[in-house]
């Protein structure tokens, strides 16, 4: 879970233990303002989205490991685990669509519906790729965090108070997730990569990684309408396939890995009322999961 000013991690060990990591949000909107302008800072949260997340995948992993082994990981698998799965998702996400866009774009004269199709095949890949990771035993467990993380934060921003029963009456879905923003910025990619017209097949890979900051920045801001209080209905509308998806990336979790969300945002929470109370802030912020914001 992170918040305005702090983040939490909990990981519920084979001994049932719950054990917490913690630590303050540092962004580089905070040291360089113009980095959290409109537009700039999608991609700025994007970068730090991902540093976060490893961060919290480094925890859990090593709490696995340690139980395992007797030993953390080590530096060297980590930065194999993660670069490998970066070059996986470039090249199933932007290689292999622009290398089949490059063996059928003689039969498509409008760069418009060439890019469209593009889109559609980034989009299909994606979401086969979920559907096919969902049959996974492991992934499901993943997927049922998931929803209890998202059922811990309805619960919150309804105003109950956080136990298992009630944050068990909430939705599993919720706007501001991680998935409504890749879905949102696959979209985006079409619209933005159409005025590029059809460049050769390298330059188009190379050109739509070079984009991806303007296309997270433009989804970002997307995504914040979406996820206010009372939306626009045109951002409701944005948001509606990806809220759609995420019956596929959430399951419905079980009362203890409810627990595990609520021990993460409660430690959130405390920090950052502590914060609020010396500022003479009333209220608490806004808090997300892990793959927010």
């Amino acid at each position: 879970m992170r918040g305005k000013r702090h983040w939490a991690v909990a990981v519920r060990k084979a001994n049932k233990e719950i054990i917490v990591k913690e630590g303050p949000v540092t962004s580089l909107a905070q040291k360089y303002p113009i980095l959290g302008k409109p537009l700039i800072r999608g991609s700025v949260a994007l970068f730090e989205a991902l540093i976060f997340g490893i961060k919290c995948l480094t925890f859990s992993a090593n709490a696995y490991a340690e139980e395992e082994t007797g030993a953390e990981l080590s530096v060297k698998e980590l930065v194999f685990t993660f670069g490998l799965a970066i070059i996986l998702t470039v090249g199933f996400f932007v290689i292999l669509p622009a290398f089949i866009i490059r063996l059928i774009q003689g039969a498509i004269s409008n760069n418009v519906l060439l890019n469209l199709v593009e889109g559609l095949i980034k989009i299909s890949f994606f979401i086969a790729y979920i559907a096919g990771i969902s049959l996974m035993k492991d992934i499901q467990r993943v997927f049922q965090y998931h929803g209890a993380e998202h059922r811990t934060i309805n619960c919150y921003e309804a105003g109950e108070e956080l136990t298992v029963a009630n944050v068990q009456k909430h939705s599993s879905i919720h706007p501001r997730c991680g998935t409504n923003f890749i879905l949102i910025t696959l979209f985006m990619s079409i619209l933005v990569f159409s005025v590029f017209g059809r460049p050769p097949f390298l330059l188009r890979v190379v050109a739509h990684l070079a984009i991806l900051p303007i296309v997270a920045g433009l989804s970002y801001e997307v995504i914040r309408q979406a996820g206010k209080e009372n939306p626009h209905p045109v951002f409701k509308w944005i948001a509606a396939p990806g809220m759609a998806l995420q019956y596929l990336t959430t399951r419905t979790p079980d009362d203890e890995q409810v627990e595990v969300a609520i021990t993460s945002l409660k430690a959130v929470l405390n920090k950052d009322h502590s914060f609020n109370a010396k500022s003479n802030v009333a209220q608490f912020p806004t808090v997300n999961d892990g793959c927010k914001e």
